[in-house]
């Protein structure tokens, strides 16, 4: 099927006049309860003629309702869609008394609702194979829950993932500031404080940003989430971070596991995530094909067309193989 996108010329029109109609009258919307009794929001829509089902899983701070166009894309190309906000962010619930916090107990809370939304949600309404489309966090969560359960995916393609975060400290400086983190929040007598320089969600001018080059996208990111307060999302807190590095820890040791066909891509100007983790747990997946995207910031899927559209010509190429 041939690849239709919008350009960043047409975007901001193509939403009005397309993306947000569809979103109206193709795309479900609802919520379950994940562990712990968390609420966690989703959304999902199936074309008449859907020839396989594709799961995506997001990045930190992120909400369903930032992939409108990436959905809008994947529903035209004949894919039944399925995403879920992520515990602590988005439109599903929180977890501690600062609806800002960027916090997790655990990866595995992550991926335990993942598995129930699979469960609940996408097997009723699966067509054909289900494959796993990763963003940064996401790409974490999705390593875990492949690892969690091998065969539930056909194959995977991890945009930017989190398997190493920046700057990289050296291991002794990262335990001593998690320890003084940790103490801090003991001391304030919370569940969870933010980790030493993270603060509430601050809009940042696109001229400062380190996560794209197109303007336009930035700027329907970040109206949407001047539009909808409820997602907004801070920084992450010490016990987030604790978290992470235990998650990305398990990836790295486990990667010989990921046995399953995998497209990583890699953004060469990545500011957020470390691409020398990435290119190392690529190297060891038994079948994985790495690309970097020379010149590309972190947010590949909402990037300038130069380099989006190469990214969703090779996933949707990659994806129609099962």
């Amino acid at each position: 099927m041939p690849v239709s996108l919008f350009s960043e010329s047409e975007l901001s029109a193509a939403s009005v006049s397309h993306i947000e109609p569809f979103w109206q009258s193709a795309v479900k919307t609802g919520s379950f309860q994940g562990k712990h009794d968390v609420p966690v929001s989703y959304a999902w829509c199936c074309p008449p003629q859907a020839r396989q089902s594709v799961l995506i899983s997001s990045g930190r701070i992120e909400s369903l309702l930032k992939y409108k166009e990436v959905i809008y894309d994947l529903y035209h190309h004949g894919y039944a869609v399925f995403i879920l906000d992520h515990r602590g962010q988005g439109l599903s619930g929180r977890m501690t008394d600062n609806p800002h916090h960027g916090y997790v107990a655990n990866f595995t809370d992550y991926v335990d609702d993942l598995l129930t939304f699979h469960r609940q949600v996408i097997t009723p309404h699966q067509r054909g194979a289900l494959s796993l489309l990763c963003h940064s966090m996401g790409g974490a969560i999705g390593a875990l829950t492949i690892l969690r359960e091998p065969g539930l995916f056909e194959r995977a393609v991890f945009c930017s993932p989190m398997f190493g975060i920046r700057p990289a400290l050296p291991e002794p400086v990262a335990k001593g500031l998690l320890w003084l983190g940790q103490r801090k929040a003991i001391k304030a007598g919370v569940i969870a404080d933010y980790f030493f320089g993270q603060t509430d969600y601050q809009a940042v001018p696109f001229g400062l940003n380190k996560l794209t080059h197109s303007d336009v996208r930035y700027q329907l990111f970040r109206s949407l989430y001047e539009a909808e307060p409820a997602i907004q999302l801070g920084g992450v807190t010490t016990a987030w971070l604790a978290a992470a590095r235990q998650a990305m820890a398990e990836i790295t040791q486990q990667a010989p596991r990921l046995t399953l066909p995998c497209l990583l891509f890699s953004a060469g100007a990545d500011k957020v995530v470390d691409n020398r983790v990435q290119r190392a747990v690529a190297r060891a997946m038994p079948h994985c094909q790495w690309v970097e995207i020379s010149g590309a910031r972190h947010e590949l899927l909402i990037e300038a067309d130069r380099y989006r559209v190469p990214v969703m010509k090779q996933l949707l190429a990659f994806l129609d193989k099962s």
